[in-house]
């Protein structure tokens, strides 16, 4: 047994000074060496402030940036609006909370009741009370949130209401055809990009906000447009925190 036991034991320690020690160390040095600024998170800083990370996508609401894809929140130290976590979505592509109450495909209607005049796939939000407990009807039935004029108040995190409030928030006409990007999330809700498509419609709004011309904006987005990965992954992608820094010092 002990001349079982010694060898097993040693190759434990060898291994456990191999894999936990050495394997760490040399790959860390590596990529201090070689690949530093990646290693090190990408982090961006303005002015000697760390304003985020190159890789990590945060959110933008003001008009005068460009604003990201959605995502729940996430957190980034010293970013603007920096929030504690982020995700995308796990809901299926008929799930009335991603796609809206679509008639034979999310509901087995054959029409939505809750429809509105602005969203016929609307989803209304329940009504809750102080405590945040759905209220009901004496029967035992949700009571949902209705507007001023009697419509239903409609969540607005589903797909027909965020391509609504992307259109009005960038002038858009009400058949204006929408990016997928600009309404879905990423899978880790993290993405730093957005399509190009996505960015030149927001253009002429940031420009109007900034007092900018727009043609100097759109440069500014062909400029800080990615490629694709290996020069044949995926799609060219538009970096939303380079872009918006470089409006700022644009307008310094």
């Amino acid at each position: 047994m002990r001349r079982q036991l010694l060898p097993a034991l040693g190759m434990v320690l060898v291994f456990t000074v191999l894999t936990g020690l050495v394997y760490p160390l040399v790959f860390t040095g590596l990529a201090q060496a070689v690949f530093h600024d990646k290693a090190n998170g990408s982090l961006v800083e303005r002015n000697g402030t760390v304003v985020g990370s190159r890789w990590i996508g945060q959110p933008f609401t003001k008009p005068e940036y460009f604003h990201p894809r959605p995502a729940a929140d996430a957190y980034v130290p010293g970013a603007q609006g920096g929030g504690t976590y982020s995700y995308g979505s796990n809901y299926g592509p008929s799930n009335p909370a991603l796609i809206g109450n679509v008639p034979g495909v999310a509901i087995d209607d054959t029409t939505n009741p809750y429809a509105t005049p602005d969203d016929p796939y609307c989803v209304p939000v329940e009504t809750t009370d102080a405590d945040g407990n759905s209220v009901t009807d004496s029967a035992g039935n949700p009571v949902y949130d209705k507007n001023p004029d009697g419509t239903y108040a409609c969540n607005p995190d589903t797909v027909p209401e965020r391509v609504l409030a992307y259109r009005a928030e960038n002038g858009l006409a009400k058949d204006a055809q929408v990016p997928v990007d600009a309404v879905t999330a990423s899978g880790s809700g993290l993405d730093p990009q957005i399509s190009v498509a996505n960015a030149r419609l927001q253009a002429p709004r940031v420009a109007q906000a900034r007092g900018m011309d727009v043609k100097a904006v759109l440069g500014l987005v062909d400029k800080y447009t990615d490629g694709r990965g290996l020069g044949f992954l995926g799609e060219p992608g538009v970096n939303v925190l380079d872009l918006n820094l470089a409006l700022d010092r644009a307008g310094q």
